[in-house]
């Protein structure tokens, strides 16, 4: 039999989660043509990990990453996309994604929003090897826009190689072979002048 009540709450979440599809990130569609959604880059980057789990050293639990992929930008439903190198909105990120994951997660059933919480925090934390490849994937894509875009997104926020290599350094713990080729793909953004040393 159907509980109505924690249907009802799920039903709720679902069409709270909608609201993803409405927030705008700084990273530009490939062919250069708007803003995704941070809806299009979880669904990105979910698919990404599909297909690049081969190059990751160590045993990785696919569905849990997966699931921590799809799940981890829900907060911006209420924080908002958070620039990665914007300092000053950084300093806030934590405590704005939080409450928002506490009013979005509590929305389901309490085991749900109890084991969605976890999965998101522990992406957050970034600690786990599972946690560890989704972080990888989820720098590795904006990385991917930026090159394919000819920096547009890099430009006008005038970031500069360091700070990239900086953000992505991570992979390199996780995947010498991805890591060889975000490093590669930075090198190669300086030289054609779409990255500033």
């Amino acid at each position: 039999m159907v509980d109505n009540n924690r249907f009802e709450n799920q039903i709720r979440f679902v069409k709270e989660i909608d609201k993803l599809k409405q927030v705008f990130r700084q990273t530009l569609l490939m062919d250069k043509s708007r803003q995704e959604t941070s809806s299009e880059h979880s669904w990105h980057i979910a698919l990404m990990a599909l297909i690049l789990l081969e190059y990751v050293e160590g045993q990785i639990d696919l569905l849990r990453v997966v699931k921590m992929l799809l799940i981890h930008d829900l907060v911006e439903i209420d924080a908002g996309d958070t620039p990665c190198y914007n300092e000053l909105a950084c300093q806030t990120k934590p405590e704005r994604e939080l409450k928002a994951a506490n009013r979005i997660f509590n929305l389901l059933p309490m085991n749900q929003a109890h084991y969605l919480k976890l999965l998101w925090k522990e992406f957050e934390d970034c600690q786990t090897l599972d946690s560890k490849f989704a972080n990888a994937v989820d720098r590795l894509q904006p990385l991917l826009s930026n090159y394919y875009t000819e920096g547009k997104a890099w430009k006008k926020n005038k970031v500069r190689k360091h700070q990239v290599i900086t953000r992505i350094y991570s992979i390199k713990d996780i995947s010498p072979k991805i890591w060889k080729y975000a490093s590669d793909i930075v090198e190669d953004s300086v030289r054609k002048g779409i990255l500033s040393e």
